[in-house]
């Protein structure tokens, strides 16, 4: 029976993190990939429907202007998404801002759905930013959501599931926008308005499971609500290891108010713990990753693969990622965060150098295309095993409940706005530096790994107030190294 039982329980976990993963973090990678497809006939879409308007057409360089504000919408809207998420996160739970937040969804839908008929460009801009805001709240409530709804055992690897579903949505939007499928011209609004499938999926599903026990306790002070939530996850088994502990870092910010991000950046006990969510932050988009999607198709031309297979090939590039994620989900509770940060940071440097050697010897050497092929999928590889999963995880653990929605505010603004100035800055780079482009983002790996190995703490196995606690000794011992805060043994010292 109490097999039957603890099976019944993890199977309820599972389904919690499904119900909050296709509506969620699936979004952000299945947006970034539907876009991809159908490019070039919303570009004509948009010269037709200008011709109609005015009766002249439109200049490549006007409409390759217009494409521009299309695709920075998403981004931009992600950055509004991520700025909200924190007080929707506080205000109204993290469940209830999941089922919010296919709102915007759905309006998006409609909105690019209806825009050929419409005659109506300007609604697929609208679209794809209300679409970066449903990302821009997903990429920071999710993690959060499952990562306080979790056992501290398997705290990593529920949390880490935002990233394999983001992998999952990369890949789905590359395989639906084949031409197959919804990748033909007269099926591209079906295409961007598909992704209400996923928002309704979870509209019906995840309102039958549990609101954060965490926040139930600490947020709202509801103790019968928060023990209700737990033994639906967890079953009739003994909770109260897992309440004492929930009850001790209810005590630890007993008075508090949840802050707002300004005050993280005021604050000298939190120090540690934000450098370290703005380095990880910043590195997930300026590590290059994304950059290499967009050399994939003209390396593999150059390799030899015929221009109406490249799509086929494009999407093993995405089922790379989703492997190692899901490979990183499965061993991140017994590697640990800093192992996986620091390998995949030090494998993408090394493959950067690779990949820049190989694409300037590409017209020398006939092998040449094919090495820069392998460094592609190593690259996303070594990306996937670690940063891509890894970096979500951490703002949820290094901070206390108070301060948690802020700091997602805080890396989710991060997050968009290093897209949008990768997206804009990468063409000029190319230009700049040729084949050795990637070497801004050899230099960010770098840079990042020496700061994972260096400076930032394990964290596996913790419970929440004991990794606040080691960050709390390391913020001390910067202060008593600056001056500015004497300990009560050299006080002590002093008075005698």
């Amino acid at each position: 029976m109490n097999k039957l039982q603890r099976l019944l329980q993890n199977k309820i976990l599972i389904l919690t993190i499904c119900a909050a993963g296709i509506g969620g973090t699936f979004q952000y990678g299945y947006n970034i990939s539907i876009i991809n497809a159908p490019a070039a006939y919303i570009q004509t879409f948009m010269n037709t429907t200008w011709l109609e308007r005015t009766g002249v057409p439109l200049e490549s360089n006007v409409i390759l202007l217009l494409w521009s504000f299309t695709v920075s919408a998403y981004p931009l809207g992600g950055l509004t998404g991520a700025v909200v998420a924190g007080p929707m996160a506080i205000m109204l739970g993290r469940k209830m801002s999941l089922l919010l937040n296919n709102v915007f969804v759905i309006i998006a839908a409609a909105l690019s759905g209806f825009s050929r008929m419409a005659k109506s460009f300007e609604m697929i801009m609208l679209s794809r930013f209300f679409t970066g805001m449903n990302a821009g709240v997903s990429m920071n409530i999710q993690p959060m959501y499952l990562a306080e709804s979790a056992p501290k055992k398997l705290r990593g690897a529920v949390a880490l599931t935002s990233a394999s579903f983001t992998a999952l949505g990369l890949v789905l939007g590359q395989v639906v926008g084949l031409r197959e499928l919804l990748g033909r011209e007269e099926s591209w609004p079906f295409l961007l308005a598909s992704n209400v499938v996923p928002a309704l999926i979870q509209l019906t599903a995840l309102p039958w499971f549990p609101e954060s026990p965490r926040y139930l306790l600490i947020d709202r002070g509801d103790k019968e609500s928060c023990i209700s939530a737990l033994q639906k996850l967890r079953g009739t088994s003994d909770l109260s290891a897992e309440l004492e502990e929930m009850l001790a870092e209810q005590a630890a910010v007993k008075g508090q108010r949840a802050k707002n991000p300004w005050e993280l950046f005021q604050n000298p006990s939190l120090r540690w713990q934000l450098v370290s969510i703005v380095v990880l932050s910043s590195a997930m988009q300026l590590c290059g990753n994304d950059s290499m999607y967009s050399y994939a198709a003209y390396v593999f031309q150059e390799a030899g693969i015929p221009r109406d297979k490249i799509p086929y090939v494009v999407i093993g590039t995405g089922s790379c990622e989703l492997i190692t994620s899901v490979t990183c989900n499965m061993i991140i509770d017994y590697a640990g965060r800093r192992p996986l940060l620091l390998g995949g940071y030090i494998f993408m440097a090394g493959w950067a150098i690779v990949f820049m050697v190989a694409l300037s010897q590409q017209t020398q050497i006939s092998w040449m295309p094919y090495l820069s092929m392998a460094c592609i999928f190593a690259y996303i590889l070594s990306f996937g095993i670690g940063p891509a999963g890894v970096t979500g995880v951490l703002p949820t653990e290094v901070f206390d409940q108070m301060s948690r929605p802020a700091a997602y505010m805080i890396c989710g603004s991060l997050l968009w706005f290093n897209l949008f100035l990768v997206g804009t800055a990468f063409p000029f780079i190319v230009k700049s530096l040729a084949h050795f482009c990637y070497i801004p983002f050899l230099v960010v790996c770098v840079c990042t790994a020496l700061y994972v190995g260096f400076f930032l703490p394990e964290t596996k196995g913790k419970s929440f107030l004991e990794i606040s606690e080691e960050f709390k000794k390391r913020n001390f011992k910067t202060k008593t190294r600056a001056g500015f805060y004497k300990g009560p043994e050299e006080i002590k010292t002093t008075t005698l």
